[in-house]
Order: structure tokens, then C-alpha cells, then sequence
């Protein structure tokens, strides 16, 4: 199983902190991690997963897999840019978002908007109509996060036949 962790490029420490711990726990799960393969949240839960033995992927914005960081096994040169969070967040069965700028804030849009699972870490929160959208998932920390988004994707992945039992 693949799950996509984004956030922010310059997160705080304590960001970069749950960040490395989602990695960590994810790989510890057997779960192969897929970002944005460059610096800040990035670069911390490549780090957490490759502590554990975990393989990352990274989904890079330009042509050169040297961007990525150092704990990128798999990078994916895009040349996109920005464009690539739709390929980041489609990569995974359910994201995890910690933290985060604008460019999480649309990954995570562009993820509700593809019936993808956002589980969210001290991140953004949206309204919609007023009223904020229940659609993100809330942890209280990277165990709970990564325990939250296996259960999203294992749901997305049961066949519709298997839901009515």
C-alpha cells in the first residue's frame, strides 16, 4: 500500500518532528511513503521511513531526480511544478497532511475532490457553506494519523460488495 504524507516546505520543528514519526510509523507497517520529494515535511518523513527501512517515493517538480532529498528512493521527475500535487496525492490510497502552505491547501482540495482520504495533522481546516468540511479526518498524532489513514484506504480498497456485509 502507498499513503501520501504533504505539508509545507519550512513546517516548524515541531512539524518536521510528526512528520518523521508518520514516516516512521508508516514504514514500521510495511507502507511505502510517497510526497513531494523535496525539503521540510518532505524531507522528514522520507527520513522517518527510511529510519525504519521504509521505501519512499518522491514525486518531484522538475526534470532532475538530484532535487530530491536525500531520502528519496524512487524519485519521479514531472516537470510540472505545482501541477505534480495532483499526481502526489493520487499516488496514494489515503494522504496525510502535517502542517502545510498554500501548496498543501491545494493538494488537500485537490485530494477531497477525488474522493481521496485526507487525514489531517495540524494542518488546514476548510468551510464550506459556513460550516466547517468534515471531510478531513483529524488526528491527535502521527500513530493516530497513520492508524486513520490505513483504515481510509483499507475502506476505499473493499468492493462495494463487501461493504453492504
Amino acid at each position: 500500500m502507498i499513503i501520501s504524507v504533504i505539508g509545507g516546505s519550512q513546517p516548524t520543528p515541531e512539524a518536521e518532528a510528526l512528520a518523521e514519526q508518520v514516516g516512521f510509523e508508516l514504514a514500521r507497517r510495511g507502507v511505502t511513503v510517497a510526497c513531494g520529494g523535496l525539503k521540510g515535511v518532505m524531507e522528514a518523513v522520507c527520513r522517518g521511513a527510511k529510519a525504519m527501512g521504509g521505501t519512499t517515493i518522491g514525486i518531484l517538480p522538475g526534470s532532475d531526480p538530484q532535487t530530491g532529498n536525500s531520502w528519496v528512493d524512487i524519485p519521479i521527475c514531472t516537470g510540472m511544478g505545482y501541477a505534480r500535487n495532483v499526481i502526489v496525492v493520487l499516488t496514494g490510497r489515503a494522504v496525510i497532511a502535517v502542517d502545510g502552505a498554500y501548496g498543501t491547501l491545494s493538494e488537500i482540495g485537490y485530494a477531497l475532490g477525488s474522493d481521496v482520504p485526507v487525514i489531517g495533522l495540524n494542518t488546514w481546516s476548510v468551510s464550506r457553506n459556513g460550516s466547517v468540511d468534515s471531510r478531513i479526518i483529524i488526528a491527535k498524532d502521527p500513530v493516530d494519523a497513520v492508524e486513520k489513514a490505513l483504515e481510509a484506504a483499507r475502506k476505499r480498497d473493499t468492493p462495494a460488495s463487501d461493504k453492504r456485509t
